[in-house]
C-alpha cells in the first residue's frame, strides 16, 4: 500500500508535524510505503498563473482549465507538478495534515489543489465523481483546530464540522472520484493538556491502525440523480448536507438522519 501524506503547516514543530511523524512511522510500521509532501518545506507556490504554462493562445488569454488540460496532453506540464502528480498516481491513499484556517485549508494546501489536481489530470469532461480519474484511490483529512469540539457541533457558533468540510470531501475528493474517508480531527492542541495531546496522537495511531475497516463518507452516486444533476424525486438524501423537497425532505430530517447514523458508527 503506497500512501501520500501532504504536509501543510509552516512550523516543523507544530502538532501538526507531529500527526505527520506519528503517522510515517505507524505506516511505514504496517508496511505501508509513505511519501511525505511537505509544502513549506518544499517551498510551493500556490499560484495558478499564466508563468507555469509553455503554450498559450495566440492572444495570450489565459483560461487555466483549458492550459492545464493542453499541457497534460502535450506532455508540458511544470516540472514541479509533474512531480508531484506522479506522487499521487502512485498512491493509493492520500492524507492531507493542516490546520483549518479561516474555515478550510490553508492557501498553500488549496493552492497545491487548484495547481496538481489540473483538468486533464484529476477530471475531464464527463469525468468526474463516481467516473472520477482518481477513482479506487482513498483520501483521509486529518486537521487540528483552534478552538473546541463543541463550537463545530449542529448547534455550536460555528456549524457542524462535516457541513464545513463538505467543499474539500465532496467538491475536491468525491469530486474527482476517491473513496473519502471520516476527517480525523485534533481539537484545539494548542491549548488541551499535554495528557490530552497524547491521547489524541494515540487516537490517530488507532485510526491508522484501522484504515482497512473505515466506512467511507457516503456521496450519492451518479444513478441518484436526474439529466439536470438534482437528486430524483423519491430519493432521500443521506450525505449529511443535502436534501431533497422533491421526496418532501426536510435540511432537518436530512441532518437528523445523518447524525444518528454518524452516531452509530462511533
Amino acid at each position: 500500500m503506497k500512501t501520500l501524506i501532504v504536509h501543510a503547516h509552516p512550523e516543523p514543530r507544530s502538532f501538526n508535524g507531529a500527526l505527520t511523524s506519528l503517522a510515517v512511522s505507524t505506516l511505514e510500521g504496517l508496511g505501508y510505503q509513505v511519501q511525505v509532501s511537505d509544502l513549506y518545506a518544499l517551498g510551493w507556490s500556490p499560484v495558478l498563473d499564466a508563468s507555469a504554462f509553455a503554450e498559450l493562445p495566440e492572444d495570450g488569454f489565459f483560461d487555466p482549465a483549458k492550459a492545464q488540460e493542453q499541457a497534460h496532453k502535450a506532455g508540458t506540464t511544470s516540472h514541479e507538478v509533474a512531480l508531484e502528480q506522479n506522487k499521487v498516481k502512485e498512491a493509493d491513499l492520500i492524507i492531507f495534515q493542516f490546520p483549518l484556517w479561516w474555515f478550510s485549508m490553508p492557501a498553500i494546501l488549496k493552492g497545491w489543489v487548484d495547481r496538481v489536481f489540473s483538468r486533464g489530470f484529476a477530471y475531464a469532461a464527463g469525468r468526474k465523481y463516481d467516473t472520477g480519474l482518481m477513482a479506487g484511490k482513498r483520501a483521509m483529512l486529518s486537521l487540528t483546530t483552534g478552538t473546541a469540539s463543541s463550537l463545530y457541533s449542529p448547534n455550536g457558533i460555528d456549524g457542524d464540522l462535516h457541513h464545513i468540510l463538505w467543499p474539500i470531501h465532496n467538491g475536491i475528493l468525491a469530486y474527482t472520484g476517491f473513496t473519502v474517508l471520516p476527517p480525523f480531527t485534533a481539537w484545539m492542541p494548542a491549548v488541551v493538556t499535554a495528557e490530552q495531546r497524547e491521547q489524541y496522537l494515540q487516537d490517530y495511531a488507532k485510526r491508522l491502525y484501522q484504515l482497512n475497516d473505515i466506512e467511507p463518507l457516503y456521496f450519492h452516486p451518479r444513478q441518484d440523480y436526474d439529466a439536470h444533476q438534482q437528486l430524483k424525486p423519491g430519493v432521500l438524501a443521506r450525505s449529511g448536507v443535502q436534501w431533497n423537497p422533491h421526496a418532501d425532505q426536510t435540511f432537518e430530517a436530512s441532518a437528523s438522519a445523518f447524525d444518528a447514523a454518524m452516531k452509530g458508527r462511533a
